[in-house]
Formats: C-alpha cells, sequence, structure tokens
C-alpha cells in the first residue's frame, strides 16, 4: 500500500508541473505536437526512474552527515551534506547525455524536434527536484525511491502529453486574439492543475496527522461521547 500511495500521489497529488511548477519551460516550449511531447516525456521518465535511485543511494551511503560509518569508525562524524547539489546534478548530467546518444542513434527524427530541449533536462528543474524531493522527504528503501522517480516522471509525461493533446485541437478553435499562444496555454494549465489537485482527497484529504483515516477518527469520537454520556446518565441516577 505504501509503494499505490506513493504511486498515485507523485501522478496525481504532487505532480511535477501541476501541484509545485517545476519544468514549466519545456512543458510550455515543447507541447505543440504530441509525438514531441511523447519523446520528451519518456525520456523525462527514464531519466527520473534511474537518476532518483542513484542520488538516494550517493545521498544514503556518502552525503548525509554519518553515512561514511561504513568506511570504519573515523569517518563517523564526516558531514559531506554540502556536496548534495554538485553530486546530483552530475548524476543527472551523465543520465541526460546516455538519453541523448541513445536519441540520437535511434530516432534522429525525435532528436531533431526536441532540439536544444533534449540536452537541457539536464537544467530541467522538475529533474533535479526529483531528488530533491526524495531527500527532503527522507524517504527510506531504493524501492521507494525508484517508485518515487517513476511515478514523478510519469507525471510529469501525462502533463506535457495532455497540454500537447490540447493544443493540437485548439489550433483549430476560435480563441480570441489577446488569447492565443501562451495566453490560453496558461489558463488550460490552470484549469488542468485544479483537476489534478482535486485528486487530493482520495489519498490525502481523509488523513489527520496521526494518520488515522477521518472516518476511523470519527468513530473513536462517537465511542468516547457514548461513554461520556453513560457515564453522565449514571451520575445522574445516582444522584436521583
Amino acid at each position: 500500500m505504501e509503494h499505490l500511495e506513493l504511486f498515485f500521489k507523485s501522478i496525481f497529488v504532487d505532480n511535477m508541473v501541476f501541484a509545485v511548477f517545476l519544468g514549466m519551460c519545456s512543458y510550455l516550449a515543447v507541447s505543440k505536437k504530441v509525438a514531441t511531447a511523447v519523446g520528451l516525456g519518456a525520456a523525462v521518465i527514464f531519466v527520473l526512474a534511474i537518476t532518483v535511485p542513484l542520488n538516494w543511494l550517493l545521498d544514503q551511503y556518502l552525503l548525509q552527515p554519518g553515512a561514511l560509518s561504513w568506511l570504519g569508525d573515523e569517518f563517523v562524524d564526516y558531514d559531506l551534506s554540502f556536496l548534495s547539489f554538485i553530486m546530483f546534478i552530475a548524476t543527472i548530467a551523465t543520465m541526460v547525455q546516455l538519453v541523448e546518444i541513445v536519441v540520437e542513434k535511434f530516432s534522429p527524427s525525435l532528436y531533431n524536434s526536441l532540439g536544444i530541449f533534449l540536452p537541457l533536462i539536464a537544467v530541467n528543474c522538475a529533474i533535479l527536484g526529483g531528488s530533491l524531493f526524495m531527500q527532503a522527504r527522507e524517504i527510506e528503501t531504493l524501492s521507494l525511491a525508484f517508485n518515487y522517480g517513476v511515478s514523478s516522471g510519469i507525471g510529469w509525461f501525462l502533463a506535457i502529453l495532455a497540454i500537447a493533446a490540447i493544443r493540437e485541437k485548439i489550433r483549430y478553435s476560435n480563441v480570441p486574439a489577446p488569447l492565443r499562444g501562451l495566453g490560453i496555454t496558461f489558463i488550460i494549465t490552470g484549469l488542468m492543475g485544479i483537476g489534478f489537485l482535486s485528486f487530493g482527497g482520495m489519498l490525502t484529504g481523509g488523513d489527520e496527522e496521526g494518520g488515522k483515516p477521518a472516518t476511523e477518527t470519527a468513530l473513536e469520537n462517537i465511542k468516547i461521547e457514548t461513554e461520556k454520556a453513560k457515564e453522565l446518565a449514571e451520575n445522574t441516577k445516582t444522584i436521583d
């Protein structure tokens, strides 16, 4: 259930585009055609699926305070967390170069259509954001880190695919002149963001800080109130 909740929450509730507005430059620039959007979205999924687990390993065994304890007791006090950004970006840049080589080799047409935005995945804030959110949320296992990377990539993929499909159709619509281009795109993005965030009620809206569902908490409150009512009734009978 933990994997399933993280998967759906990362796609719909904490969507990279609609919840935290990361990767907006690529989202807006490469979403004019569905085919191009699919190619870039698949590349983002691949990069996130590889870099988030790799950066989790780096964070757990190299960067966190005391992470070097596996080298010996004399390394317990070492803290290399100040290298997080450098190490994460180096990992991302390496994987993006690999993706660029593969795309250029097997799909030259897609490589040409993506243009400068394919190598710019290395500086896409959604990619770095995935690793930083993984670190901030203190994801516990490598499998959860992989799950988070894949699901975050799928969320970004669905966002750019949806807006690309809409922009292809809206090209033939009678959009008011002042809203044509980025204007109507921003409006549609806002509406899509509201739609995606509405899924939050299914996963988080029913939970409280203690982690119990609202229905369970309500039943407990009813039980407590019932016991109080019984005690009050018994006390009233005693007084009578």
